[in-house]
């Protein structure tokens, strides 16, 4: 899954020159924490978030009239407050790779550049809620299964085999390793519903044949309503 399929390309940015004021004014009305800045070529040049505005305001502490208030809050500049040193992603880079960038740093989004260093668009931690939505077919619904499976070739076959041998259908398929378990692989399987009897037929035929951790149906839109 390439950044480029999930960004939000209609990305907001201002340039290094616009007021601080102009800048919160903007995140508020478009409900964003953060701003691309960019030079007049598009190329980005820093990043400012919500937190910087706060950062840099007088504290309400201060002593400073409503006049004096205003003119210094104008003065100040995106330039002198921005994140000059911006962490990026590539257009061909991957949701995944995108996604670990922002864990490790703590950080709920980061621009998109192409190889000319242009921004053109922006991807947060909701662009990746939605493609583990969608990966994962949840909003489908059906029953997602948990087994903890061996590493050794042709495992998950074995498992893929007995639900098509049994009508199952397959929505999506995960897998994820743990350092401690170094000869076993997590597999997450959801698939479609069934009838009751067929599914109990398929969950029993699961777990008596396979390492089940769980059997899970959701209800998200019962949840959301």
């Amino acid at each position: 899954m390439l950044v480029r399929n999930w960004m939000t390309n209609d990305v907001i940015t201002l340039t290094p020159e616009r007021s601080m004021m102009k800048a919160a004014k903007l995140m508020k009305d478009k409900e964003i924490s953060r701003l691309p800045i960019v030079d007049d070529n598009g190329v980005l040049v820093g990043i400012i978030s919500d937190r910087d505005v706060k950062e840099a305001s007088p504290s309400k502490a201060t002593t400073l009239d409503m006049h004096e208030l205003y003119y210094l809050l104008s003065e100040i500049k995106v330039k002198d407050i921005m994140t000059r040193k911006t962490l990026t992603i590539s257009i061909d880079d991957t949701v995944e790779k995108a996604a670990v960038v922002m864990d490790e740093n703590k950080i709920g989004g980061v621009p998109v550049v192409d190889a000319d260093n242009k921004c053109v668009g922006i991807i947060t931690n909701t662009d990746v809620f939605k493609v583990l939505i969608n990966i994962t077919g949840v909003l489908h619904g059906g029953v997602q299964m948990g087994l903890a499976l061996s590493n050794k070739p042709g495992s998950l076959n074995e498992v893929l085999d007995y639900l098509k041998d049994n009508g199952a259908r397959v929505m999506s398929i995960l897998t994820a390793f743990e350092p401690s378990q170094e000869h076993t692989r997590q597999v997450f399987i959801r698939i479609h519903d069934m009838e009751k009897a067929e599914l109990n037929k398929v969950r029993e035929g699961i777990d008596k044949n396979f390492d089940m951790m769980f059997w899970v149906r959701d209800t998200v839109h019962a949840l959301t309503s």
